[in-house]
């Protein structure tokens, strides 16, 4: 099924919980409110945090709060958004029980902040598929506004979470280094091989990954952070540094002719 498709799965679920709606009357609130019997969504909850008017809800509202449960302000915006957009935000809307919309977002802005680069959608792909999607252990502040996640998250949810590794003293242990450096080669060949670069051997005898964990992706005033979020750094930062590995090789090659 295609991302767009199951999005659209939603809405009509999310309307069809809408349309169990019941009204009843309160004699201390005076007024006539409304009960749910849901098979898909906490309805009530979203009544409540998506400010909806229960009165005149539609398939297109119910719309509009599910492009904003993946991460978009609107439903239109999701029609025009690309595959790789499109997979991320189901990703998001698979797993609100480990991290909100609103909680990636500041996850994104921070990346970005430290490591001074704009992360593309390809980018931040990999960083959710590596950091939320692929770890177990992360639980939402946020309520997920769904009633019946898959067995396999029900299953997590019954456990108890692992402590997260924090890294918080440098020079890095043997054993979280060789780990870096690993991650850092694999994640410079896929990088190498999208920028393509002008000089491409120069360029590769300018890499070094020992010294771009060592002096490069890590800083003193940086600790402690997280182990899982160093990985996602590599995956963030690595372009910009092999963009100047490129650029530095473009002048060798001048300056060799």
């Amino acid at each position: 099924m295609k991302a767009i498709d199951y999005f659209k799965l939603q809405a009509k679920n999310l309307f069809k919980d809408y349309k169990t709606q019941t009204p009843y009357s309160d004699s201390v609130l005076d007024g006539q409110l409304y009960t749910y019997n849901p098979k898909y969504f906490d309805v009530d909850g979203i009544v409540l945090d998506f400010n909806i008017d229960e009165d005149d809800f539609s398939l297109m509202n119910a719309q509009h709060v599910i492009a904003q449960l993946a991460g978009f302000s609107k439903w239109t915006e999701m029609l025009k958004a690309s595959e790789i957009e499109l997979e991320l935000a189901k990703l998001l809307f698979d797993n609100q029980h480990k991290v909100s919309v609103e909680e990636w977002e500041d996850y994104i802005t921070s990346a970005q902040l430290d490591t001074n680069i704009f992360l593309s959608p390809k980018l931040r792909l990999e960083i959710f598929k590596q950091v939320f999607a692929n770890v177990d252990g992360h639980e939402s502040f946020v309520q997920d506004y769904r009633l019946n996640p898959n067995s396999e998250i029900k299953a997590q949810s019954n456990q108890t979470p692992p402590v997260n590794r924090l890294i918080s003293a440098l020079p890095l242990k043997p054993k979280d280094r060789a780990a870096f450096v690993e991650a850092a080669e694999k994640v410079f060949e896929t990088v190498f091989a999208r920028l393509n670069p002008l000089h491409p051997e120069l360029t590769r005898k300018l890499w070094n990954s020992e010294y771009y964990i060592d002096e490069v992706l890590l800083k003193q005033d940086m600790l402690p952070i997280d182990y899982d979020y160093v990985l996602s750094l590599i995956d963030a930062s690595l372009v910009h540094h092999v963009i100047d590995l490129a650029t530095d090789a473009d002048l060798m090659a001048v300056n060799l002719n």
